[in-house]
């Protein structure tokens, strides 16, 4: 059993922090609102929706669904800004259902409510040169995603730039055969997350001044499980922001100063990516019953479509597997210049506690499953593999029994898969 509280030894530290993230970009707004709302309506199959060069304003979502073929093209993503600040109607500023091969590109979308784009249950779904942002100092009262896929196949996210999400910036959920490549997070809560997805591809990404780099996550009670996720090539660094998510959020439990964090999936391999001063863990390994311990929550998770809340009856889903497994990572350039880590949240202490000023770079919870050992040997299924060289630190940090028996440079990640 993981107990409600971790305890740590006192620490006294007065933490200041004196940066402002905030968007405000110079606008002047002309009203298409009724004739795109119209067009989106009545667009026919195979055609493409011309978004004007402007800034407009609109007061509802912009609605496509059960078409076939579409293209939304505006005329850069500087030059055509679709502002949703004074929504009214709607909780997302364009939402697509139930579609194939659709296309979105060139523009910059604001201020949802909700979501700035939501995609669900399509295939063939391509974000390319889209700009998503939130105005104003990063606030809990932004939307939960920046651009978001949600039940969909065969996605592609390229050349994107997006910020200011209380959730996650780029999120891709409960989908299969995904790319995200060559985009620009930041100043989100989570830069990129792959949440219950398979065979998906993250690479050659940029994800700075996030409160975590990029997220991959498998949760409870959804309609199925993420697999065969590879995250090579990025470049995640300075992910020290302060966690903005709304209360009861599951990305609320994520530190600020983490750069990549792997939560309950399988088959998860990262390879040849930079990652550097984030200051808490390089890349974090951890269970659900970690998550479900740490966290304050109303024990219920929400619908998809919604920002995840951590669900305590997650035993109850016989089908979820809450610990990671297969997982390996190796081949990376982790670094970090600061001697300490960021020390509002229990990780930074326990790692100041146990390790000084010379911090792990890779981190497992160390929570087994029932089934971690087979015949007094690791489990194939649940092996965790750990190749970064003799200067990067790794620990197992033994959670479940207090960290008792907390590990520098284990053994048991000698391995490969």
């Amino acid at each position: 059993m993981i107990k409600r509280t971790i305890f740590i030894a006192p620490l006294i530290l007065i933490i200041i922090s004196c940066s402002e993230n905030r968007y405000d970009p110079e606008r002047k707004f002309e009203d298409i609102q009724q004739g795109l709302l119209t067009q989106f309506i009545l667009t026919e199959d195979s055609t493409v929706i011309e978004l004007p060069e402007g800034h407009f304003i609109f007061d509802k979502s912009l609605i496509l669904e059960g078409k076939h073929n579409i293209r939304i093209k505006g005329q850069g993503i500087d030059k055509t800004v679709l502002s949703f600040k004074d929504q009214k109607q709607g909780a997302e500023g364009i939402r697509i259902a139930n579609c194939t091969d659709i296309v979105l590109e060139d523009f910059s979308i604001e201020d949802a409510a909700g979501d700035n784009i939501k995609v669900t249950d399509t295939d063939g779904i391509t974000f390319r040169r889209v700009k998503s942002a939130w105005t104003g100092e990063v606030s809990a009262k932004n939307g939960a995603y920046g651009l978001y896929p949600v039940l969909c196949k065969n996605v592609m996210i390229e050349e994107c730039e997006v910020m200011g999400a209380s959730d996650a910036g780029i999120y891709v959920g409960q989908s299969e055969q995904v790319i995200i490549r060559n985009n620009t997070v930041y100043w989100n809560v989570a830069g990129i997350e792959s949440e219950n997805s398979a065979h998906v591809i993250i690479h050659d990404n940029k994800a700075y001044n996030n409160t975590g780099g990029i997220l991959v996550f498998d949760l409870p009670g959804l309609t199925r499980y993420g697999n065969d996720i590879k995250v090579y090539g990025n470049e995640i660094v300075e992910n020290n922001m302060e966690n903005f998510a709304p209360a009861g959020n599951i990305v609320g439990v994520v530190p600020k100063g983490t750069g990549i964090l792997i939560l309950a999936t399988e088959g998860v391999e990262v390879f040849n990516n930079i990652i550097s001063d984030n200051k808490t863990i390089g890349v974090a390994i951890v269970s659900y019953e970690l998550v479900a311990a740490l966290d304050s929550g109303d024990g219920e998770g929400t619908d998809a479509g919604t920002a995840r809340t951590v669900n305590d009856n997650y035993k109850t889903d016989t089908l979820y597997n809450p610990y990671p497994r297969r997982i390996f990572v190796h081949s990376n350039n982790i670094s970090s210049s600061y001697w300490l880590p960021a020390l509002d949240n229990d990780f930074g202490k326990l790692f100041v506690y146990n390790f000084g000023f010379n911090l792990p770079s890779v981190a497992w919870d160390g929570i087994r499953a029932p089934e971690y050992y087979v015949d007094g040997s690791i489990n194939p299924l649940y092996k965790i593999c750990i190749d970064e060289g003799e200067d990067v630190i790794t620990t197992d940090l033994d959670a479940a029994n207090d960290f008792e028996n907390l590990t520098k440079n284990p053994a048991l990640f000698s391995c490969e898969l």
